[in-house]
């Protein structure tokens, strides 16, 4: 069943600010940062979010439309706004959205580097992405191996029995990636569903410091992309962009991708985007996870007749997607349009824009930088990872190790 309901998701008031005094041996550490930023060339990348889109280069982190955990949204925001990403895609949640914006501005108080772009994420219909896992611990019978809570990869699972330690799911954790149902011995856990309310994401839309929107759909029902279009009113209107993720439906997709776009097209005043999900939230399993997000980006931009709009994969992307991409001749690899897309513009004039505008990262992208999160909150708690340099530096690492092959860092 899907219910229909506003998450609000908690900040820390201890952990809030950039103003914080530093004292004198992080700054020093810090200093290690910044030439490693220095070091990958980010600082001169003053390429703008809608110019990676037409080279090519564009990235996307992906905090996860049902991940609500502000500190590490946080940390992983302030972490990849150092590696150079163009946009960061978060729940649709205003707690959310402010843990985005602190973790950018405490990164550009490293150093002030070019602000990605936030996105917000809702969905017209039942999703993958916008569902939760449930169970009663107390039920759990006492000899169960926990499989559910070793397969989690986001930690969102805990049956430990210290004092005060929280027990089931981590509901601000959990982003729905469904591994776990299938390994309960017993049958214990639950699938809870919802749908973004549109009236409220209207509401968030028209915030200075959201820039975006992504609406997930099944691309099954037509109606109900419109219904939630018509739901969302005149509050695109203040949107540099507006992206439509869907899934492979085989020959139906172009069909249904030209429908949508007609719904959009009469107040369109932002730049659109298709984020082809070709396997949900898989990045993180292995080589074999990006072969679904490449084939359909292979089909999708050999079409003739698909609408107007940048494409962008996403749905098992990680460290092996670019090499596919390459594979297939599709990295930065451009095409003579007589479609415009610029703002506000309806060109005849042939303009390059890359078959494929870039790179989605979500579920891959926070493991690599997770393991670093939660080395430190081992040592530290909850922290900012500003506050802990020798951490940040390894984030940072292994953030530029993934985002740098596209920017094309002179490093990478």
């Amino acid at each position: 069943m899907a219910l229909s309901f506003t998450c609000y998701a908690s900040f820390n008031p201890q952990l809030r600010g950039t103003d914080r005094p530093i004292t004198q041996s992080n700054k020093k550490c810090l200093e290690k940062v910044k030439n490693v930023v220095r070091a990958n060339g980010v600082c001169l990348n003053t390429t703008s979010p809608h110019e990676s889109l037409q080279k090519g280069s564009w990235v996307k982190l992906i905090c996860g439309a049902s991940f609500e955990d502000v500190v590490d949204i946080r940390n992983l925001s302030l972490v990849y706004t150092l590696a150079g990403v163009d946009c960061i895609d978060c729940a649709a949640d205003g707690s959310v959205v402010n843990a985005v914006n602190e973790g950018i501005e405490a990164a550009r108080a490293i150093l002030p580097i070019r602000r990605p772009w936030i996105m917000i994420s809702v969905n017209d219909h039942e999703d993958l992405h916008f569902r939760k896992a449930q169970f009663d611990p107390d039920d759990c019978p006492l000899d169960c191996s926990r499989p559910c809570e070793n397969v989690c990869p986001a930690n969102a699972i805990s049956l430990s029995d210290k004092l005060g330690a929280q027990r089931g799911v981590l509901t601000e954790r959990c982003y729905g990636c469904g591994r776990c149902f299938p390994v309960c011995p017993y049958d214990k856990i639950m699938e809870i569903t919802y749908i973004r309310d549109a009236a409220a994401t209207a509401e968030l839309l028209k915030r200075s410091d959201v820039d975006a929107v992504e609406i997930h759909t099944s691309g099954r029902h037509i109606s109900f992309f419109k219904e939630l279009w018509d739901g969302l009113g005149d509050s695109v209107s203040c949107l540099k962009l507006v992206a439509v993720s869907l899934p492979d439906i085989g020959d139906k997709t172009i069909s249904v991708m030209n429908m949508m776009y007609s719904a959009m097209e009469a107040n369109m005043s932002f730049f659109n985007l298709w984020q082809l999900d070709g396997r949900p939230m898989s990045g993180d399993i292995g080589r074999g996870a990006t072969r679904e997000a490449i084939a359909f980006a292979v089909r999708v931009a050999a079409a003739k007749d698909k609408p107007q709009g940048f494409l962008q994969l996403a749905g098992g992307t990680n460290a092996h997607t670019v090499d596919g991409l390459r594979k297939h001749r599709l990295f930065q690899t451009t095409t003579t349009s007589t479609k415009s897309e610029n703002k506000n513009l309806r060109s005849t004039s042939p303009s390059s824009t890359a078959l494929i505008g870039g790179v989605a990262y979500g579920g891959y992208a926070r493991k690599i930088v997770g393991r670093i999160l939660n080395s430190m909150q081992a040592l530290h708690g909850h922290a900012f990872i500003e506050d802990h340099p020798e951490h940040l530096v390894m984030a940072l690492t292994e953030a530029l190790a993934l985002v740098g092959p596209i920017k094309c860092y002179p490093s990478s």
